[in-house]
């Protein structure tokens, strides 16, 4: 860095050392070597379109300024809700658009003033269309391939608070929307005065609750919520460049409405009242309904639930649940119903059944088949009456897949097709590869002309050598799969997209540890390179990254990514900071499988560990695995949280890359819980950053992670588990970071509030920094820089130049 910004850092780090409980300094910038790289525009996602002819390159705008966060914000039901637009307090900017051929060919389109949205794709690919948000509201906006801008739908003034404010009928000619409704007046105003005490009241039968947050807190934020999420349906026809929306039902609060295949139902989702103080709006009662996409008429009822506010721990609502449309068939639903209560403790032969009925036809519901494990997803074949069923065991970590008919009067049996442990990467047969049918719904992509039995399998191809992503054709009546495309060692290259029926035709991203990802065609004859992403830290390209494999004394392995800064020499015992987050395991062998790839770019971006590479640190990547049968794997935690970290150190340490009496711990949400136990019960680190945390676990007293017990099941395991009970032994300086807004179940910024002063009375060195309007993750660029100062000074001053231990 300049001698003028050394001189700078140094008296912003002298600032933190000499502060101990106040330190109002304001927004702090990190050294210029972090900034070079924030200021690097961010590459642009990519979206293919569903006939797989165009790519629409996505550029967003990556670290919005902090104004933007402390905007009018309305926290409803579980909802943020920016009054000014009716919409979301939160969405991704996109500030430029670039439409790419593969047959040769882009064009960069012009965009309109305001908050451009992520574009949504006709399903015949010839049309996208966009939000833009305005102090007037959301507006609706069209473009096409063969167009080089977008065009404003007049008259269309979104509701996007709650529910899919656009998508795109079957016909590919109009747009079902979610419209504030006219004349709905002005939003309700504060009372002077509260017409009452807030009162709530349970009736003897057990309710356990997870810790959310942004509920609503009393009658005027019940009214603030139904006058925002209210929507009115509507059909925008696009017709000789003229649009006319046409009303569809009445005004309700629309969580989903899905057009049936054939383009003349709607499958209606609203929520009804009462509402909940206890629960976002998600858990709401609700009316499930089927209405008539051309009039004002509800065809039928589907579903009437209940508050979903006596589920079980880890269980489902009774009643019908996945309720969707069969995508084969013009109009035939599905469900799934729940066979134990929806308690996963029950001891029933089959937890879920899979139903289907044709509407109107008066027949009523078929039962396609049972399940002996939880209901997990399902995907329908594209022209044949079959269908992909996945079950999954909680006690075993386990999932199966059936091939099963989609109505009881075609096809055999259920048929199994695959089984296995969840968590065993080695054995993944990939992920079925889906594409979208000209209704709009999503369907197997299949290799045959007229459905097939051959469907396409992807998967990242974990294998003691790191991942090597794959394709394959998987034929499901043989069992057999052939392999169309496998990783080659010595490079990271995974398939994005299969673009054609045959497979000849695939989408390509490669990446190197010295290139960035970027996009490529590939056919029979040819390949062309569709993007040039830039390297947008070319420093960290002398770093050096290797995948090593450490074992605690119990045997179990774990994965550990080292990276070591530019200019590190062997044996030159650098500093060093441990980044983890556990992850819980039924199975040692599964635990102590390899994941990544040392052939993968290291991309470093928003607050990220990596950047104290360009400080000169070594960072360890560790896989942090908890073993044990999943009712009871926390009864070890601590212990094994101490066991991972040592092995890794000690492993590293061994080689000289690193000086094993100067290492810190970082960790962010579960994490940042990991790196305070771990502060609290091992002497292996001279310091600990935890960021958005949870650290007294008695707050979470109906489970939290994987844990399924409550605290008045295991009080002795949260205890032990809970820093915050432990806080006269955190010993080593910790510094804890935390959105001053976050929303994150269980993540209070009371969490780190009170570990502080737990920490600070006890005697301990310890920083409490709370950022004002961010969430559990931090978004303004003034938040992402300060978080990166914070932890290059603590890990400065506590790790780097830490003082040998006596």
């Amino acid at each position: 860095m300049s001698d003028r910004r050394a001189v700078l850092y140094g008296l912003a780090l002298a600032a933190l050392s000499a502060s101990q409980a106040v330190g109002q300094d304001g927004y702090r910038k990190p050294p210029k070597a972090v900034l070079d790289i924030l200021d690097a525009p961010p590459p642009p996602a990519v979206s293919v379109s569903p006939t797989g002819e165009y790519l629409l390159l996505v550029h967003t705008d990556r670290y919005p300024p902090i104004a933007d966060l402390a905007a009018p914000t309305l926290r409803l039901a579980g909802l943020r809700i920016d009054p000014r637009t009716n919409g979301p307090a939160r969405s991704p900017r996109v500030t430029r658009l670039t439409l790419l051929s593969l047959s040769g060919g882009s064009k960069e389109l012009e965009l309109p003033a305001g908050k451009v949205g992520v574009p949504v794709w006709s399903p015949d690919g010839s049309r996208f269309a966009v939000e833009v948000a305005t102090d007037k509201g959301i507006e609706l906006w069209v473009g096409g391939v063969g167009a080089g801008k977008v065009v404003r739908v007049p008259g269309v003034v979104l509701n996007a608070a709650v529910g899919e404010p656009v998508q795109w009928m079957p016909d590919n000619q109009s747009l079902l929307v979610q419209l504030v409704p006219e004349n709905r007046g002005a939003a309700p105003a504060v009372p002077a005065a509260p017409s009452g005490p807030v009162v709530q009241e349970s009736e003897g039968k057990a309710a356990p609750v997870r810790t959310f947050q942004d509920l609503l807190q009393g009658p005027h934020d019940e009214a603030l919520f139904a006058y925002h999420a209210t929507a009115q349906l509507a059909v925008v026809k696009l017709a000789d460049g003229k649009a006319a929306a046409v009303p569809v039902g009445e005004p309700g609060i629309v969580i989903s409405a899905d057009p049936s295949p054939d383009g003349k139902l709607l499958l209606v989702s609203r929520v009804t009242r009462p509402f909940s103080y206890l629960l976002p709006y998600t858990a709401f009662p609700r009316t499930v309904e089927v209405w008539d996409a051309a009039s004002d008429g509800v065809v039928g009822t589907v579903a009437a639930l209940p508050l979903q506010d006596k589920v079980p721990i880890e269980g489902v609502p009774t009643g019908r649940r996945a309720v969707r449309w069969v995508p084969t068939f013009p109009h035939t639903l599905l469900w799934v119903e729940a066979l134990d209560g929806g308690d996963p403790r029950a001891k029933v032969p089959h937890r879920d059944a899979v139903y289907s009925e044709t509407v109107g036809s008066g027949r009523g519901p078929n039962e396609l088949l049972k399940l002996e494990h939880r209901f997990a997803g399902l995907d329908f074949f594209p022209t044949d009456n079959r269908m992909l069923v996945r079950d999954y065991d909680r006690d075993r970590k386990w999932a199966r897949t059936f091939v099963a008919p989609t109505t009881a009067l075609f096809g055999p049996e259920p048929r199994l097709l695959f089984e296995r442990s969840t968590q065993d990467r080695y054995g993944d047969p990939g992920t079925p590869l889906l594409r979208t049918l000209a209704s709009g719904h999503r369907v197997l992509r299949t290799t045959g002309d007229v459905g097939g039995d051959t469907i396409w399998l992807s998967g990242p191809g974990a294998s003691p050598k790191g991942d090597r992503p794959f394709l394959d054709k998987f034929d499901v009546k043989t069992g057999k799969a052939v392999r169309v495309f496998h990783c080659d060692e010595g490079q990271y290259e995974d398939v994005v997209a299969v673009l054609n029926q045959a497979g000849t035709k695939l989408l390509i991203r490669r990446e190197s540890p010295t290139d960035p990802p970027n996009y490529f065609y590939r056919d029979n004859s040819h390949e062309k390179q569709l993007t040039r992403n830039a390297d947008p830290a070319p420093e960290l390209r002398k770093t050096e990254k290797t995948m090593l494999r450490a074992k605690r004394p119990d045997g179990v392995g774990l994965t550990v990514t080292l990276h070591l800064p530019p200019g590190a020499k062997k044996g030159d015992k650098r500093p060093a900071v441990v980044y983890a987050y556990p992850v819980e395991f039924a199975s040692a062998a599964d635990a102590g499988q390899v994941t990544g790839s040392p052939l993968r770019f290291t991309a470093v971006s928003g607050y990220s560990h990596l950047f104290l590479l360009t400080q000169g640190y070594a960072v360890l990547e560790v896989s942090m695995p908890i073993v044990g049968p999943p009712a009871a794997a926390n009864d070890t935690f601590v212990d094994q949280l101490v066991a991972n970290a040592r092995a890794a150190i000690d492993l590293v340490a061994e080689s000289g890359a690193i000086d094993p009496d100067r290492v810190g711990v970082m960790g962010h949400s579960y994490g940042a819980f990991m790196t305070a136990n771990l502060l609290a019960h091992s002497d292996l680190f001279r310091a600990g950053i935890g960021r958005s945390g949870a650290y007294n676990r008695t707050l979470t007293p109906f489970g939290f992670q994987n844990e399924r017990r409550t605290f008045w099941e295991a009080p002795g395991v949260y205890g032990k588990m809970s820093p915050f009970f432990h806080a006269d032994k955190i010993n080593e300086p910790l510094l804890l970071i935390h959105g001053a807004a976050d929303n994150n179940p269980g993540t209070f910024p009371v969490q780190s509030e009170r570990l502080y002063q737990a920490v600070r009375g006890t005697g301990g060195t310890c920083r409490l920094v709370l950022l004002p309007h961010e969430a559990h993750g931090y978004e303004a660029r003034e938040s992402v820089e300060h978080v990166l100062f914070e932890q290059i000074a603590w890990f400065d001053k506590y790790v780097k130049n830490a003082k040998p231990r006596k």
